[in-house]
């Protein structure tokens, strides 16, 4: 007789703890199978074949496969395209269901999709769950059921709803008791895991086409200091004050829930932060069109100089403004650049070079260990003017004064631009009175256009 079960599929939730869909299937009654696939038609678009995220994802599969291991199962590993590595794994075995948690991207929508339909002729459901977030959809709108387009307001509703009162602090001890960001105790249900059944070795980096690169990646633990202090030293580059955990928050190694539960308790600032997460990804569910094009559509009439060279230059940390430079060398290095600079260096490439926001959204999302598309694209659109709540089209960050502001002592800039103020280092790429200037003309050209 065969046993019945259920699959469950790891994605963006790579842990066992806190996780939404996982509770769900452990709780359905039925043995869990979990299974995780490389996904084809995402690797294979990935040039780089020493990219550190795919290590990282390796990585976290091998201690994932080590943890189910020791409960007494194990993790199914597949590399290929995921309705064909269903369909195949279907053919010879039955299953109720599979459950996983959502993904807000168009491509993963489509692909789900395609597999519940799949699934529907196998007479097998597919259900799925919200995990990577606090707040989806349509769970925060304006009163009139409309999105919000505009941080502030959205913020001020997602708190509110969460403590479920208009009038909420950080002090509101039964903030932490929410609904929405209690625990989900998978633990309990580790039993339901499908016992002593034989998985096959999970393939390596090599045999999907990539090389094994020795990198140490930052830790999902951070110490409550920085997140307390979190609002007087995020800004400033040199100092340890931002938590570095965009990586594992992409990639779900860690629960937002419980990063919640903490940030309400330390500090509103990084509060906001999550926050900012939530909005960029309901902004990419309700308007889609943010992902080839500009939220605000007159910003598509903006004539782009788009100088090949000047990008070059711009994405080796060659522009002579140190603190741009500084930046993108941090980036090329480590896939982590810290985010009052990702801001400069954003402004700088749109408006001082006035090349088009979608390069270096594009390079980013090749560059970056946390790259997540809502996020990434938002922030572009904002440094560009072209998004939502996005700076203002005359706003031009002046790198100069930014970096007396914000690194006034150069230690960042001199960590990565150890050349700065020899004659090695380059001449700037173009004076920022005139580069803003030329950006001003640009833009309100493009945008009296009817």
């Amino acid at each position: 007789m065969q046993i019945k079960s259920v699959i469950f599929w790891f994605r963006r939730d790579l842990r066992l703890n806190d996780n939404a869909g996982l509770y769900h299937a452990l709780k359905s009654g039925f043995q869990v199978m979990p299974i995780f696939i490389f996904d084809q038609d995402i690797l294979d678009k990935i040039e780089d074949k020493t990219d550190l995220r795919v290590n990282f994802i390796h990585q976290q599969i091998e201690q994932l496969n080590t943890d189910l291991l020791a409960l007494g199962s194990g993790l199914m590993v597949k590399y290929g395209k995921p309705l064909e590595v269903f369909q195949h794994l279907l053919l010879n075995q039955t299953v109720e269901a599979i459950y996983t948690n959502h993904d807000y991207e168009p491509y993963a929508i489509n692909r789900d999709q395609n597999i519940a339909d799949f699934l529907l002729t196998k007479g097998a459901k597919f259900h799925s769950f919200k995990d990577q977030c606090i707040f989806e959809k349509d769970e925060v709108t304006k009163d009139d059921g409309k999105p919000y387009t505009v941080f502030t307001p959205y913020s001020k509703k997602w708190k509110a709803k969460l403590a479920g009162q208009e009038n909420w602090s950080l002090s509101n001890e039964h903030i932490a008791q929410s609904y929405f960001i209690k625990s989900y105790h998978t633990e309990k249900y580790f039993t339901n895991f499908i016992q002593k059944f034989l998985f096959e070795p999970i393939p390596s980096l090599q045999a999907m086409g990539f090389e094994k690169v020795e990198f140490e990646f930052p830790k999902k633990e951070v110490a409550s200091g920085i997140i307390k202090n979190y609002t007087e030293q995020r800004n400033f580059p040199a100092k340890p004050g931002t938590s570095h955990l965009g990586i594992h928050f992409r990639f779900g190694t860690i629960s937002i829930r419980e990063k919640a539960r903490k940030a309400f308790s330390l500090n509103e600032t990084f509060l906001n932060e999550l926050i900012w997460r939530d909005f960029y990804m309901q902004i990419l569910y309700h308007f889609p069109h943010v992902v080839t094009g500009p939220f605000r559509p007159e910003y598509e009439k903006i004539i782009w100089r788009n100088n090949e060279v000047e990008f070059e230059k711009f994405c080796a940390g060659k522009t002579g403004y140190p603190i741009v430079d500084a930046g993108m060398r941090e980036l090329n290095t480590t896939g982590f650049m810290h985010n009052r600079v990702r801001m400069i260096v954003a402004s700088f490439l749109t408006k001082h070079l006035l090349i088009d926001w979608r390069w270096g959204e594009a390079y980013f999302a090749n560059k970056l260990l946390d790259f997540d598309l809502s996020a990434n694209n938002g922030g572009w659109q904002w440094a560009a003017g072209c998004g939502t709540d996005a700076a203002p089209y005359f706003r031009v960050f002046n790198p100069t004064l930014q970096t007396e502001k914000f690194d006034k002592q150069l230690a960042y800039v001199k960590k990565w631009v150890p050349e700065f103020g020899s004659n090695q280092y380059t001449a700037p790429i173009v004076v920022h009175d005139f580069a803003r200037k030329r950006c001003l003309e640009a833009y309100k050209s493009a945008l009296s256009q009817k």
